[in-house]
């Protein structure tokens, strides 16, 4: 919100704080932190000028310029070149000498041009930060200054002054639960209560009571969200007999400017001046195309609406309508989206004469999500989705109707319509020592009466016998977020002073620190990052075209994703079920922007779908606290999300160096890095061939934990993955399911002490069927050969004329280690013997001499 500070001064005394960043700290410890600061843009001498002549001369170029005598109030006037052609001799115009400096940089000194010396710049808007208008230069005598202005003016006066260009805007940060500081009145508020001070309200006009003789209006919607009504008051003021022609005056240009806004005509820019001044969103509407009664209603799905940008929106059942009859039955022509933008068919014109003006309370979570689903963040919509005071609308109605009639001529009809009727003010029991418990600072009762009474609460005890002294607290209508006791006890410490709290370090409460599984997480992060893998975090954002691309079958579960009701994009409405449809862009950005080898990893959840208990959740009022049955609901209707890791390794695992030419990842790499996650949170896993999207299906395989559950996938990608994604030839990577690996009893057994007797090692070859995975082979053994034997490690694989066809030799090194003693090369051997005994019977193993 930008707070221009002249216009702040209206309704409170700033000058009790003239430096302007002293203000903005001040209003920071209330909550309102600066964002920016606009200061003057202009330095150096810029005045008034009266052009004494204008000779146009036209130049070899094409161009015609114009050879000017300026007055600028010293002994002689001095001659400019002029590229405009909106003035002539005698207008007033706003010269920059040599010297000053514009916004931009733009310094400005006696430069030679089109055969003359051009000491100076007559200026347009545009080049003082006045505005886009750069077509012509400004004529003082047109710019809407008011007559004792115009007639006070001489040549040489100072213009920065004049125009404004001195003065100081802040702009300040409004969280979303504080619509109320969206506006010149909420932020005058806060001041006042900062400093103590009673304020001017705008908001303070006499308005005239309704009756049925105004515009017809009615509240027809008939299918509430959640119970509250979409509109649930309405205030029209006709105005009329309005000077089409008259233009807005500077002063509000101005003040518009500096708020942000681009003055557009007289009848938009009241509306718009309005808006900031009370925080109050209005729409004007031309009486004379406005057809029978004006009816707020739902849309119906399918219609359409042309907004005032021009373009054509289709409507959704939810969205909030403004109507009128048009040529057919009442509530059948589409006038404006209800507290977003009107529609083109309505729109004041320069042959506008009589003006309808609307001023409603809509409900903020229809508005937030019709802004939303249309794109349409327009600065009405900011304010009534952060809630707007149910309130104001009659007097910002007539606000805007007065002035109008002041600065147009025109008449404001004594008939005011309402429809509806502003709710009730909420009411809240607050034990009045609320506040020193929950803060640790002494508030006696009278302190906290009127520090409430500085936000506008009204506060009166409400049980004088009770055992706990009570208030019973009136909420002002504009703070519809207060809802309960602590956000009063947020208010009260605000009003008093944040620095009024000691600063005092809580003691960390005993507890049993992290869990099982955020442990796990760190371990698995820690060991992947120390294995050379760099840690990424992706949007978790897909679409139906990436499983395509990632080969997934028809059938294949992680097609059925949950579609995003409000995607940042149309290219990825889903959420992803894998997390490699997404660690893949990773990869692809790295080796686009010139990296060679890349290996990256991310933890995160993904989301699974398409199971019966998918579907939407119920929806509650903001403040509502759902009953244990609501809740579990709720619960109910959110789609499983597993914790995953992933990893994806593309071009060399040990880089080329001089000690030889490196070698390039594969998928061993990544099955071992699944292993080593395994191991570090004491699980032992089997590796098994598989053939499953979207890895290679020769060079797959599935890791399974000792209960049989599935951990998750690891090997080389299909090539025509690698093709699609743009990923470098045989990437490798894996995806595991980290919850079901924390879910498996550890193994480890930390009570024991490592042993510090001596291993034996025995190797053995054994000769399998050239199918026999060796993963099964090697549990054989290991399970045959008891706790004795520490490690298991196949070392060599042949096949060829040594063994008979459809057969293969596995080398494997057992180590063993007891415990208690030294085991003797006997009792080592006799293990050995045991072992491969096992993989005789089981798999027809015969030993290799």
């Amino acid at each position: 919100m930008r707070v221009p500070l002249e216009w702040l001064s209206d309704y409170v005394d700033t000058s009790v704080s003239p430096d302007p960043h002293a203000l903005a700290a001040e209003l920071a410890g209330i909550g309102l932190e600066e964002e920016d600061f606009f200061g003057p843009t202009v330095s150096g001498p810029l005045t008034v000028g009266r052009v004494l002549s204008a000779e146009p001369e036209e130049h070899s170029n094409g161009k015609t310029v114009n050879w000017c005598q300026v007055d600028v109030g010293e002994d002689a006037p001095r001659g400019i070149v002029c590229g405009a052609h909106n003035f002539s001799a005698g207008d007033l115009v706003v010269a920059a000498l040599p010297g000053a400096v514009l916004p931009g940089d733009f310094a400005i000194a006696a430069r030679r041009t089109y055969g003359h010396v051009s000491d100076g710049m007559i200026c347009s808007a545009r080049e003082l930060g006045l505005g886009e208008d750069h077509d012509g230069i400004i004529v003082l005598t047109r710019l809407g200054l008011d007559e004792q202005q115009l007639a006070a003016l001489q040549p040489g006066d100072d213009a920065t002054a004049l125009l404004g260009l001195d003065r100081v805007t802040l702009d300040v940060n409004v969280t979303p639960d504080r619509g109320y500081q969206l506006s010149m009145r909420g932020i005058a508020r806060e001041f006042a209560m900062l400093k103590g001070q009673e304020f001017a309200d705008p908001a303070d006009v006499q308005v005239e009571a309704p009756d049925a003789e105004g515009y017809p209006v009615e509240l027809a919607d008939a299918a509430p969200i959640h119970g509250v009504p979409g509109c649930s008051r309405f205030t029209a003021v006709t105005v009329t007999g309005t000077d089409p022609q008259a233009r807005t005056p500077f002063w509000m240009q101005r003040r518009l400017l500096e708020a942000g806004m681009r003055p557009i005509s007289l009848a938009v820019d009241v509306t718009n001046y309005v808006m900031l001044e009370l925080g109050q969103p209005l729409h004007a509407y031309d009486a004379a195309k406005l057809s029978g009664t004006i009816t707020v209603r739902r849309a119906q799905a399918g219609e359409k609406l042309t907004t005032l940008d021009d373009v054509t929106r289709t409507l959704d059942p939810e969205d909030l309508l403004i109507t009128d009859a048009g040529d057919g039955a009442p509530g059948s022509r589409i006038i404006g989206l209800a507290g977003v933008m009107g529609s083109a068919a309505l729109e004041v014109t320069d042959a506008t004469t009589d003006i309808v003006l609307e001023a409603a309370h809509f409900d903020q979570v229809t508005i937030a999500r019709t802004a939303r689903r249309h794109k349409l963040p327009s600065e009405a919509a900011r304010r009534f989705e952060r809630g707007v005071d149910p309130e104001l609308g009659p007097a910002a109605a007539r606000r805007a109707a007065d002035l109008l009639a002041e600065l147009a001529g025109g008449t404001v009809s004594p008939h005011v319509t309402e429809a509806g009727s502003a709710p009730a003010r909420r009411v809240i029991d607050l034990p009045a020592d609320l506040a020193t418990r929950r803060v640790g600072v002494e508030y006696s009762q009278e302190e906290v009466v009127d520090l409430l009474a500085a936000v506008g609460a009204e506060a009166v005890p409400a049980d004088a016998d009770a055992a706990v002294p009570m208030l019973r607290v009136t909420v002002p209508s504009w703070r519809p977020d207060l809802t309960e006791g602590v956000d009063l006890v947020e208010e009260i410490v605000r009003a008093g002073g944040y620095g009024e709290i000691p600063s005092v370090v809580p003691q960390a409460p005993g507890g049993s620190g992290l869990t099982a599984a955020q442990r796990a997480r760190r371990r698995v992060s820690n060991l992947l990052a120390d294995s050379g893998l760099s840690e990424v975090l992706t949007y978790p954002f897909t679409s139906a075209e990436r499983a395509d691309q990632m080969l997934l079958g028809e059938d294949d579960p992680r097609r059925a994703m949950v579609r995003i009701a409000n995607p940042l994009g149309e290219d990825r409405p889903l959420m992803r079920s894998s997390l490699l449809a997404t660690l893949t862009d990773a990869v692809v950005r790295n080796t686009g922007r010139g990296f060679k080898d890349v290996a990256v990893f991310e933890a995160g959840q993904v989301t699974e779908g398409g199971r019966p208990s998918d579907r939407p959740g119920p929806r509650f009022l903001p403040g509502y606290h759902p009953t244990a049955a609501e809740l579990e609901d709720v619960f109910g209707s959110v789609p499983h999300q597993p914790f995953h890791v992933a990893g994806v390794l593309a071009g060399h695992a040990v880089p080329p160096s001089v000690a030889g030419a490196g070698r390039r990842a594969d998928a061993h790499d990544a099955i071992e890095l699944v292993r080593e996650i395994a191991r570090s949170c004491g699980q032992t896993v089997t590796v098994r061939a598989d053939a499953r999207a979207p890895w290679h299906p020769g060079r797959c395989a599935r890791i399974e934990l000792a209960s049989g559950a599935v951990l998750g996938w690891a090997g080389e990608l299909h090539p025509k993955v690698c093709e699609n994604l743009g990923l470098p030839a045989r990437t490798v990577a894996f995806e595991i399911d980290l919850d079901a690996l924390v879910a498996e009893p550890d193994s480890r057994t930390w009570a024991g002490v490592l042993s510090t007797y001596p291993v034996s090692r025995q190797d053995v070859a054994l000769v399998v069927d050239a199918a026999l995975p060796a993963a099964e082979l090697m549990e054989t053994l290991r399970t045959a050969a008891g706790e004795e034997l520490e490690s298991l490690e196949v070392f060599d694989v042949y096949s060829g004329d040594q063994v008979p066809a459809g057969r293969k030799s596995l080398a494997l090194r057992m180590t063993f280690r007891a415990a208690d003693r030294t085991l003797t090369a006997d009792e080592a051997s006799a293990l050995r013997e045991r072992a491969t005994a096992a993989a005789a019977a089981a798999h027809g193993a015969e030993v290799r001499s």
